[in-house]
């Protein structure tokens, strides 16, 4: 359970946390667009199953994958493309600690 907390914590508080603290003029829509990184998500309907709770999707998934993860942090490197590359890695970050706790079977 706490495991689902953190990495669902991590989804959903950190961009809204993010958009709220970084983007005051365009708060709401810095938060939508944090929160569309769970878009990247949809490369689990290639696999099977789509949903296993013990399969790490850092580097299972190709969206998910370290050449992808190279490309978000490019995305950084554009002020146009900046807060995408964020939203991306924050979806990376919170992927990567639900791995690290499932290794320590949290």
């Amino acid at each position: 359970m706490l495991r689902f907390i953190i990495h669902y914590g991590i989804h959903f508080l950190v961009p809204i946390f993010i958009g709220y603290l970084c983007y005051p003029k365009k708060r709401f829509w810095a938060i939508v667009i944090l929160l569309s990184g769970l878009v990247i998500d949809i490369d689990h309907l290639w696999a099977n199953p789509v949903f296993d709770p013990d399969r790490c999707s850092i580097g299972f998934h190709f969206l998910h994958g370290y050449l992808a993860i190279g490309f978000y942090t490019l995305l950084l490197a554009h002020t146009k493309t900046r807060i995408f590359g964020w939203a991306f890695l924050i979806h990376i970050l919170a992927d990567f600690v639900d791995c690290v706790l499932l290794r320590l079977q949290f």
